[in-house]
């Protein structure tokens, strides 16, 4: 897939290099050249066989047998037919590669050397190929010379405004023809076809992992090598990754631009808008291959497909230990390091985890965020929800290997194991009899020291 897309890439750049024909590019504008020759006055533009004339009026003589399309030039005739054929003249001596073109041989050639001939004035950066300092140019002079018809918004590049147009259309003109899904850009089809070949182009030289995008894996080298370049200039902290740095920075401004339409919540991130209007629509786009099961994040199917692989690509250092989550693996450190950086804002407790400090608030508060869609009855903890939801739906998913039987709460299922493995329940502390007679002594307390004892024993 990656040389058909670069294949593609360079006959899209051969055929508007033929539009441009006749065109000189200065630094100022893009103007077609004014005819200079005199003896322009004395010939007939339609009958003369000269390349001046031809380049300068606009004759176009030579036209390809194959698809009929007409150009001013033999050799740009002869360039063209070689896409019909599938003629690659020119190779690359280090990697073989072959393309229609010599000045596409040209630009293939400075992957290998590094060499970047075009640099930018006002930044000094350096690109390889032309057309993308030019490109580049436009975000220093800020000019978007595309305008959309339908809502007016502007772009620096005629491919992003063409892409733009597609979501007012409803267009999606790149298909999959193995399963007929459609897309609106070219490269989400490139990624999509990935899933049925299962190609993973990109090999990390360290440890051998292979991933289906470039940007995957320079991502995963950065675990490596341990580099974070991109440092928040209000706390110091360090991002292996700019996108992260500015989702980070957001935390200090309290920005959060992206607003639910339904109910009017603010994300301070784009995914996390997405995220959460699908709890409107109760969509689940992301689908288990091995269950079917469906998530409304990717994430959460990222997560769930480990439990049916069983990898657990974390270990701890101190231990060993293995987890199949990074969030996973953090919290166990904590109970190495004894370290517990969450606080409570009402109490001064300390907590390992932020998700606890949250639950530990809320009783505080007395907050209960977690609604029932059948009854409204609401909950302080999504996990109490979950149950709850269970006995509308009868939903029991938690089944015995033994012998079969389902259960909708997990510690049900541990308990019945005992009966399997014949291992014998603990005593809890405080048994009937005990409860009795302890609550039969303190009966000569006043009701304060009662009060006082009822919390001990609850602390303990």
């Amino acid at each position: 897939p990656t040389q058909i897309k670069e294949e593609q890439e360079e006959v899209r750049t051969s055929q508007e290099e033929e539009q441009l024909q006749g065109l000189f590019v200065t630094k100022d504008s893009i103007f077609t050249p004014s005819c200079v020759k005199s003896e322009c006055d004395l010939e007939d533009p339609l009958h003369s066989d000269t390349a001046h004339v031809r380049l300068c009026h606009g004759v176009k003589p030579f036209t390809c047998p194959v698809c009929g399309k007409t150009f001013k030039l033999k050799k740009y005739l002869s360039r063209h037919i070689r896409m019909h054929t599938g003629e690659k003249s020119f190779i690359c001596g280090d990697c073989g590669k072959s393309f229609y073109r010599k000045e596409n041989l040209t630009k293939h050639i400075r992957t290998h050397t590094g060499e970047k001939l075009f640099s930018c004035g006002d930044c000094g950066k350096s690109f390889s190929i032309k057309n993308n300092l030019t490109m580049h140019k436009l975000i220093h002079t800020g000019e978007k010379p595309f305008s959309c018809g339908y809502c007016g918004k502007s772009f620096s590049q005629k491919g992003d405004l063409g892409r733009h147009i597609f979501i007012h259309t409803g267009e999606k003109p790149f298909s999959c023809e193995d399963c007929d899904k459609s897309f609106i850009h070219k490269g989400s089809l490139t990624k999509h076809i990935w899933t049925h070949t299962g190609e993973k182009s990109f090999s990390c030289g360290d440890c051998g992992k292979n991933f289906y995008h470039k940007e995957h894996l320079t991502v995963h080298l950065l675990t490596h090598t341990g580099e974070k370049p991109c440092i928040c200039g209000d706390c110091g902290k360090s991002f292996s990754l700019k996108k992260h740095l500015t989702v980070h920075i957001l935390t200090h401004t309290g920005e959060k631009p992206f607003s639910c339409g339904d109910c009017g919540k603010s994300f301070s991130q784009k995914a996390h808008l997405n995220n959460h209007i699908r709890t409107h629509t109760g969509e689940k786009p992301f689908s288990c291959c091995y269950c079917g099961k469906s998530f409304s994040q990717k994430g959460v199917l990222g997560r769930h497909i480990l439990t049916h692989t069983g990898e657990k690509l974390f270990s701890c250092c101190d231990c060993g230990k293995s987890f199949s989550l990074k969030d996973h693996l953090n919290k166990h450190i904590l109970t190495h390091t004894g370290e517990k950086p969450f606080s409570c804002c009402y109490c001064g407790k300390s907590f390992s985890q932020k998700g606890v400090l949250g639950r530990h608030i809320r009783t505080h508060t007395g907050e209960k965020p977690f609604s029932c869609g059948d009854c409204g009855r609401s909950f302080s903890q999504k996990v109490v929800l979950g149950r709850h939801i269970q006995t509308h739906t009868g939903e029991k998913q938690f089944s015995c290997g033994d012998c079969g039987k389902i259960f909708s709460v997990k510690r049900n299922l541990i308990k019945h194991k005992r009966i399997h493995t014949g291992e014998k329940q603990h005593d809890p502390l405080w048994t009937n009899s005990s409860w009795s007679s302890w609550s039969c002594s303190v009966q000569c307390h006043s009701n304060d020291i009662m009060y006082l004892c009822w919390l001990l024993l609850l602390c303990s």
